[in-house]
């Protein structure tokens, strides 16, 4: 594959335009790398700290059993400059100092998590504002999709190209006299669940998008195939919103 296309290139067969990495989108894509990266941490301080309790002081592990997550984290945060357990014994003063770390880590991520998504928000608000206006488009989603087609989504031929950048192309299957279509397991799949979570948002508050499920359905379909198609038609609608470069024309 290397070289056939290599042989392309060098022929002058190859035309596709490289995804350029200058503009507003490649800055929500280092936004979005330190987010997800941030959230990965968070969740397994998370899973440190209550590996710690298990095998904690029972008196201690009574005491924050009953706690939600943002209250435990709170408290183990505060616990060990409490002093109500501290320099009693040395495997409780470092069970408690580790819980207290391991959540002023939580607090600090959360904190990280919180303004990488303010910084998202805004720059899709002032990048692709139209984007979030439509129906099950949140920043989150936004941004991965806006990520996919690049600072230089003009490149793509037209829909069918995007959604097959998203892997929500149908791919034929049909045998015989059955017509059908599966999913593709292609593509960008960020950018495929960002189109089923919009799909799956439509399916819950969208009254059109629950008419066509039942429409389809009624017509044989089975709710996997429809969710395809919804995810395909999303991408067409998603395409026709990205913001294009205006190219400047030469002059003669």
């Amino acid at each position: 594959d290397a070289q056939a296309a290599a042989r392309a290139v060098i022929s002058g067969r190859a035309t596709a335009q490289a995804k350029s990495g200058d503009g507003p989108v490649q800055i929500a894509r280092m936004y979005k790398l330190a987010k997800d990266s941030a959230i990965k941490a968070r969740t397994q301080a998370i899973n440190q700290l209550k590996a710690v309790l298990v095998s904690a002081d029972p008196a201690l592990r009574e005491q924050l059993a009953p706690l939600t997550n943002p209250a435990l984290i709170r408290t183990c945060a505060d616990v060990a400059s409490a002093g109500d357990y501290l320099g009693r014994d040395d495997v409780l003063d470092a069970t408690l100092i580790t819980l207290q770390l391991l959540a002023e880590r939580i607090q600090q991520l959360t904190a990280q998590v919180n303004e990488l998504k303010r910084r998202l928000a805004a720059l899709v608000q002032s990048h692709a504002p139209e984007l979030v206006k439509r129906v099950g488009v949140g920043p989150d989603s936004a941004v991965t999709l806006l990520i996919t087609a690049g600072d230089n989504p003009e490149r793509l031929v037209d829909e069918a190209s995007f959604a097959a950048l998203c892997g929500a192309s149908p791919v034929e299957r049909s045998s015989g006299k059955q017509q059908r279509r599966r999913l593709n397991r292609g593509g960008d799949r960020q950018a495929n669940a960002a189109l089923y979570r919009i799909v799956q948002s439509r399916l819950r508050w969208d009254p059109r998008t629950q008419a066509y499920l039942k429409r389809r359905i009624s017509e044989g379909k089975t709710r996997r195939e429809v969710i395809r198609c919804l995810k395909r038609y999303v991408a067409r609608e998603i395409f026709s919103l990205l913001p294009r470069t205006e190219l400047t024309p030469t002059g003669a």
